[in-house]
């Protein structure tokens, strides 16, 4: 590879890096590309979902070639006081699937598997056994990196794939099942707690134990027992055939700027989770991967001078964009007993349809904003106030597990 330039060098395998590899090689195939993952395949060990109206016709067209569970009829939720259906159409992807189509879809010599960036710059990678790739552009899709210049807590989970010994019966996602105790991952004390279900097929399904926590630590011993537990109470018995964890932050503030700045490279472009491009409370990806991935693709000019500064204007302009979920990220963590962050999410979901599939999408309205805010208030409003005042737990490294 060494002495060979190419056009656009992609450090990252994941969902940003193989999203945005793949658009570039449908709307400019001639394009010469290098796709460098650390790991020996694309997108890690993960399960992405997303709602039908996250994705515009464009964003739709991309993930269409992905095999992917799709449930036309909607999804619920449960809570300690209703249960609800929802009628938006859910999506889910997992990683083994999109390892397999991009494999299909790119060019065998833009992938360059089982080899880790030791250095990155505006027009080289150098790889950790010394080869360099020079390109006309980098793209740096690396996984967030714990800081001090942002806060807020932890969102834990570990979930199970089994295939169960008889069929189980569920026909929807349940993506919040707020039912159980609401105890912390690490056993002791609270945090919001939620059981997500998917259906893969008629004996196949997906368990998750995820957590709302002021700490990050993950017992994955604890967490197995705890989803094994609850697929048994439901008379889901049978083998797991996959499992995945993992810890994603809830940013409910920092410094913007002294954040970008902490990990800029200068002339490189950066998307990505690593880079904010996320829901700073739900931690969805996936909607945002796709934005800018066609947002990439569709660009007149493809330089490194180019890219880096089409990535960092549409990464300012998501951070302003995505303050309300911010604000909400510190009433739940900050203001919140840890014991009855339930009732915000069971207050959440009595909401309209609309409003709800907004919120995922980080579109929101101002009308949206008010209805999440206004009427009997979930926490006290003194501890709101206290909370809004005052600057949230650091997310770094020594805080992760």
């Amino acid at each position: 590879m060494s002495g060979r330039r190419i056009d656009i060098a992609i450090v990252g395998g994941g969902l940003a890096g193989g999203l945005i590899a793949l658009a570039l090689h449908r709307a400019q195939p001639q394009l010469q590309l290098a796709l460098v993952e650390a790991a020996n395949t694309l997108g890690g060990n993960h399960r992405w979902s997303w709602f039908a109206s996250d994705l515009s016709p464009d964003g739709a067209a991309l993930m269409q070639c992905f095999e992917q569970s799709v449930w036309p009829g909607g999804y619920d939720v449960r809570f300690p006081h209703h249960t609800r259906q929802l009628g938006t159409p859910y999506h889910s992807l997992a990683s083994a699937d999109f390892h397999a189509v991009l494999r299909r879809e790119l060019p065998a010599e833009s992938l360059h598997l089982g080899w880790a960036a030791s250095t990155v710059s505006a027009n080289r990678i150098t790889l950790s056994d010394g080869t360099q790739i020079t390109a006309h552009a980098v793209i740096d899709c690396r996984n967030f990196t714990p800081t001090q210049h942002l806060e807020g807590g932890w969102q834990v989970f570990l979930g199970q794939r089994v295939y169960t010994a008889t069929p189980h019966g569920l026909t929807r996602p349940v993506i919040m099942d707020a039912t159980v105790p609401q105890l912390a991952p690490s056993g002791n004390g609270h945090a919001y707690r939620f059981v997500y279900v998917l259906p893969l097929g008629e004996r196949d399904i997906f368990v998750e134990d995820t957590y709302y926590a002021d700490s990050p630590a993950l017992d994955r011993d604890l967490l197995a027992a705890r989803t094994a537990g609850y697929a048994a109470a439901a008379g889901w018995q049978g083998d797991v055939i996959h499992e995945e964890a993992g810890v994603l932050p809830v940013i409910t503030g920092g410094d913007f700027t002294r954040w970008q700045a902490e990990t800029a490279i200068p002339g490189v472009a950066r998307a990505g989770g690593g880079a904010g491009f996320t829901h700073p409370l739900t931690s969805y990806t996936l909607p945002f991967a796709v934005e800018t991935a066609l947002a990439i693709a569709q660009a007149t000019d493809h330089s490194g001078v180019a890219l880096a500064q089409l990535c960092t204007d549409r990464t300012k302009s998501h951070w302003r964009l995505t303050g309300f979920y911010r604000i909400l990220g510190r009433m739940l963590m900050g203001a919140a007993l840890p014991e009855r962050r339930v009732d915000i999410f069971e207050r959440f979901y009595s909401l309209p349809d609309p409003l709800i599939e907004r919120f995922y999408a980080a579109k929101s309205t101002s009308l949206d904003r008010a209805r999440v805010l206004l009427g009997k208030p979930p926490v006290a409003l003194h501890r709101a106030a206290r909370a809004l005042a005052m600057r949230g737990p650091p997310l770094m490294a020594g805080n992760m597990t």
